[in-house]
């Protein structure tokens, strides 16, 4: 079965920088769109960002716009976000995803794999 597991998150200040990895296992990792979401305590479900499957689309949320980057590593079957000048409003649990679908560029939510989420929490 295909898993993905996320790692990175912690406690940081605001203005500081982490960065989450996902590992997928039980599936090919080429070929499927990856992305990140989050939760906020109280709040819905937000986009963050995706990769598609070649690693030349990508797509961010308003919010996280030209702070965070999201890149892939084939070889190493991983997804990372790269999250930069954090404020206490980037606090949230971060979860990978990744699309069903061979050889698109958009993860699906409804239609995803899902990981088990890390916590990221920012400190004013």
């Amino acid at each position: 079965q295909v898993q993905l597991v996320e790692s990175g998150g912690g406690l940081v200040q605001a203005g500081g920088s982490l960065r989450l990895s996902c590992t997928v296992s039980g599936r090919t990792f080429s070929g499927y769109a990856m992305g990140w979401f989050r939760r906020a305590p109280g709040k819905e479900r937000e986009f963050v960002a995706d990769i598609g499957w070649s690693g030349v689309t990508t797509s961010y949320g308003d919010s996280v716009k030209g702070r965070f980057t999201i890149s892939r590593d084939n070889a190493r079957n991983t997804v990372y976000l790269q999250m930069n000048s954090l404020n206490p409003e980037d606090t949230a649990i971060y979860y990978c995803a990744t699309d069903r679908q061979y050889h698109t560029s958009r993860v699906y939510p409804k239609s995803a794999y899902w990981g088990q989420g890390t916590q990221v929490t920012v400190s004013s």
